[in-house]
């Protein structure tokens, strides 16, 4: 699959707004380490090669372990996650995929048992700006494998 654009280097501005926000979560109370397994996720229910690759090599960086990336997409049924991760795991998909253009009381009430206003507020924040790399990455087939860790930070 051929590159379409280089968003990257044709919209640096457009991609330096984005940045911004990144530098603002990475100030939030909400764990590194915890945004990272998101983003993963996130980017695996949209199919972002790109994001999936650049994700699964910082949460590795960061500690996280074989066994957890490869249970994510069924986080359900895994018993590896904390209650923490299964409320953030849920909020993300729920915000990503908008079934019934509704984000389900349930999940949210799980959410807030775990997380502050605050905390809830950054972490949509999040899952919008990881879902919005996925979507420039997709549609302009950004090339995947070659990230490095740290190559944007």
């Amino acid at each position: 699959m051929e590159q379409r654009i280089n968003a990257f280097e044709k919209a640096p501005g457009a991609l330096k707004a984005l940045y911004g926000v990144g530098g603002y979560l990475a100030k939030s109370p909400v764990e590194g380490r915890l945004l990272d397994l998101i983003y993963f996720r996130v980017s695996q229910i949209n199919g972002c090669a790109f994001c999936l690759d650049m994700h699964s090599k910082d949460l590795r960086a960061k500690g996280e372990t074989e066994q957890r990336l490869y249970m994510i997409a069924a986080w359900r049924e895994a018993t590896v996650y904390t209650d923490r991760e299964r409320a953030a795991l849920a909020w993300a998909e729920a915000v990503t995929k908008l079934t019934g253009n509704d984000v389900p009381d349930a999940v949210y009430n799980d959410a807030r048992k775990q997380f502050s206003e605050t905390e809830l507020i950054d972490l949509t924040l999040a899952v919008t700006t990881i879902n919005t790399y996925n979507r420039i990455n997709i549609a302009f087939r950004t090339p995947a494998g070659s990230y490095q860790v740290g190559q944007f930070a």
